[in-house]
């Protein structure tokens, strides 16, 4: 089961639960912003969140992470290069806001790690880097389901900016023809400012076809 949460900050982020239907167990990635609604939804559904999922550290996509730290004592998860992020309100871009944003008891995971529910491992995400909109970006990925949760790397017709602290234009492109055009191309790609996507849709885009080539 997948929830899209449309949470309102200074801009409108997508948040997503990713939540196994026999358990409804599982994960809420990028909480922006709105802790409440988001646990509105918890509460309703009855669902049980094992961990807090970040694509990356700007403000916009971790801004509801301490008060459900505090709701709901669970890990979060962030890739390796997101300590930065986390802590400096200038890199997550926080410090122009009225209240700065810092994070603390992140646990920074390895690239290509798996991550999983306790009881039941089978239904899991795969976290793989995919940096240049930030230095922490990446990207989770479930072959069973056919999906990708990618952040900010790609849009619908689009991709992420690469203007802002640790973004590198280059890097960026490479990461999404090697690690998300190279899915299947039936794979949802669920980004977090667009409408969905899937891999063969965003194939066909222009700014990748050279890059494509040469792979």
């Amino acid at each position: 089961m997948i929830i899209q949460a449309q949470v309102m900050g200074y801009i409108v982020t997508n948040s997503y639960f990713y939540i196994d239907d026999e358990t409804k167990h599982g994960f809420l990635i990028d909480p922006g912003a709105e802790p409440e609604k988001l646990l509105a939804i918890i509460r309703e559904q009855g669902f049980t969140i094992e961990k807090i999922l970040l694509t990356h550290g700007h403000f916009d996509h971790i801004g509801a992470v301490p008060a459900l730290q505090q709701e709901l004592a669970v890990p979060v998860l962030m890739q390796g290069n997101g300590r930065q992020y986390a802590e400096d309100p200038v890199w997550n871009l926080s410090a122009q806001l009225e209240e700065p944003l810092t994070l603390s008891g992140v646990t920074y995971i390895a690239d290509n790690s798996d991550v999983e529910l306790r009881d039941k491992p089978a239904f899991g995400l795969h976290m793989v880097p995919v940096p240049g909109h930030t230095a922490d970006g990446c990207i989770y990925y479930s072959a069973q389901d056919k999906i990708a949760f990618v952040g900010d790397s790609v849009f619908k017709s689009s991709y992420g900016r690469t203007d802002l602290p640790g973004g590198d234009e280059r890097q960026l492109m490479q990461g999404i023809v090697r690690h998300i055009l190279s899915l299947p191309p039936d794979t949802a790609l669920l980004s977090g400012h667009s409408e969905p996507t899937t891999v063969a849709a965003e194939r066909q885009m222009p700014w990748y076809q050279a890059l494509l080539s040469d792979s």
